[in-house]
């Protein structure tokens, strides 16, 4: 483990202990602490959410030959690592409390020319959205099998729900999302430039349309619900830990 620099960082032990402080809260009989502890653990859970997306996509790099992103810290789980502190961590963190959506606010800059092969150049791509996946599978496995307060069951509930959303937006096949870094190795150069010249907003665009337009909220969100619901998850406690998270919105 220390020959790959693979070590938790006490900032993202920090961001683990505000979600852990959060879960006590939820417990609490008072609403006030309810909220506060729903917006505690979804807001550190997505931000240790984050900093696993982009430690996934490093350390399968790493494993398929850029072993440059040790020395750049990125198996560290240091969330400052991986962004930005504006376009990177603060508006993601902002969309995500005022509008429920969680934008992709990471970043690991990989050596592709170091990579092995194609076939790994599209795991690094997949390894992010993947972690999302799995870590939304286990919160909600979570729920079903040691969780028996409502509100703490509804607050992992509604991050598990998150983490799926997270996912399937991650892997739509759009210019600057993973999903497009799976299949761009396979692409030819024309389709390749293409997406470099649209990389910088298509991103955007697909936020505003979600955030924007109603109907395709609408569609989107009831996907995911379904989504979760065949995952073993539960729509209804979902929909309370959101209400619990976005306090300010009743």
């Amino acid at each position: 483990m220390n020959r790959t620099g693979v070590r938790p960082s006490p900032i993202f032990l920090a961001i683990l202990a505000v979600a852990v402080v959060g879960g006590w809260l939820v417990t609490v009989d008072s609403q006030t602490a309810v909220d506060a502890g729903t917006l505690m653990l979804v807001l550190g859970g997505w931000g240790a959410a984050l900093s696993l997306h982009e430690f996934s996509h490093a350390i399968v790099a790493y494993r398929g030959g850029d072993y440059g992103v040790r020395s750049k810290g990125y198996l560290t789980l240091d969330i400052r690592r991986y962004t930005d502190p504006v376009f990177s961590l603060v508006l993601p963190l902002l969309l995500l409390a005022f509008g429920g959506i969680p934008l992709p606010g990471g970043a690991v800059w990989i050596n592709h020319s170091a990579l092995r092969s194609r076939r790994i150049d599209s795991l690094v791509s997949l390894a992010g959205p993947v972690s999302n996946l799995v870590l939304g599978v286990l919160l909600i496995q979570v729920v079903r099998l040691w969780v028996t307060s409502l509100f703490l069951a509804a607050a992992l509930m509604y991050l598990a729900m998150l983490q799926i959303l997270a996912f399937v937006l991650n892997i739509l096949p759009i210019p600057g999302l993973d999903g497009w870094g799976a299949i761009e190795p396979w692409l030819s150069p024309e389709a390749k430039r293409f997406g470099a010249t649209v990389r910088p907003w298509a991103p955007l665009v697909l936020f505003v349309l979600l955030i924007g337009v109603t109907s395709v909220n609408v569609a989107v969100f009831n996907f995911i619900f379904n989504f979760l619901d065949s995952l073993g998850g539960n729509r209804f406690l979902a929909q309370i830990g959101q209400d619990n998270f976005l306090f300010w919105r009743r």
